[in-house]
């Protein structure tokens, strides 16, 4: 007998994944659209569907956003499962109906504050819980990168970096040349962490499609996926603080650049 008011139980899924792409005004155009399609390019990709299939389960829980400053995100992608190449084929269908809408700044602890949330409101029960986070500068606004990160671990969830490092928006002054690094020591952590740079858009569908791989495979991802892959770590010498910092100072910086 269902007592009226009861919690509905959650179903089980291999992965609850949370994919959280930067929109922010550093992206062009044209880079806002090879994510999407990348995106959605490697949700349908064969070796995609074959690790869902290879799971448990054999079914994951996705959910996608758009973020870009502290209180700007969009989600594209309600909570979905997918546990066949149809299912798949209708969130690329979602990603790719209409355009990105860039906004301004970059609150990567926003996207991950944003993502704690989506996580507690998940119908669905992983055995293990994904935020996959990419992005192409530091955070500038917003809480602590650092506090929103390691409060989301301490919930069980890894959080994994995509550091776009391409270097060919409109806000180059504003780009760290160790993306890659900052990620590494500021923005991914948990059980398995890891980041994979990207350094020109023609590596993103591939990349986006190896990351996606060993998230849903894990532990039993083929090995040939795993070279140049960078695990988390802390140095107490990296400023994680870097971007908030080159905002602060951005009035010498346009001073610099101005004739």
């Amino acid at each position: 007998m269902l007592v009226p008011g009861a919690a509905q139980a959650q179903e089980a899924v291999d992965v609850e994944l949370v994919l959280a792409v930067d929109v922010s005004l550093s992206m062009s155009p044209g880079e806002l659209e090879i994510q999407r399609h990348g995106y959605a390019a490697a949700l349908t990709h064969q070796s995609v569907i074959d690790a869902i299939s290879d799971g448990l389960h054999g079914r994951i829980a996705v959910t996608f956003f758009e973020w870009a400053g502290d209180f700007s995100q969009r989600v594209l992608v309600p909570w979905t499962v997918i546990a066949s190449a149809e299912d798949a084929e209708k969130i690329a269908q979602m990603l790719t109906a209409s355009p990105s809408q860039s906004a301004r700044r970059t609150s990567i602890s926003g996207a991950i504050n944003f993502a704690s949330d989506l996580f507690a409101e998940s119908p669905y029960k992983g055995v293990r819980r994904v935020l996959d986070v990419s992005g192409d500068g530091p955070n500038n606004q917003g809480p602590s990168v650092t506090e929103a990160r390691d409060a989301l671990v301490a919930e069980g969830i890894t959080i994994n970096g995509l550091p776009l490092m391409t270097n060919e928006g409109y806000a180059s002054s504003f780009d760290t040349s160790d993306l890659d690094n900052y990620y590494t020591n500021c923005v991914i952590g948990g059980p398995g962490a890891f980041m994979i740079p990207v350094n020109e858009w023609s590596q993103f569908p591939e990349a986006i499609r190896r990351k996606l791989v060993i998230e849903l495979a894990g532990a039993s991802a083929p090995d040939e996926l795993r070279p140049h892959i960078v695990l988390a770590q802390a140095s107490p010498a990296y400023d994680c603080l870097i971007g908030e910092k080159m905002w602060r100072n951005r009035s010498w910086i346009w001073r610099e650049q101005s004739p």
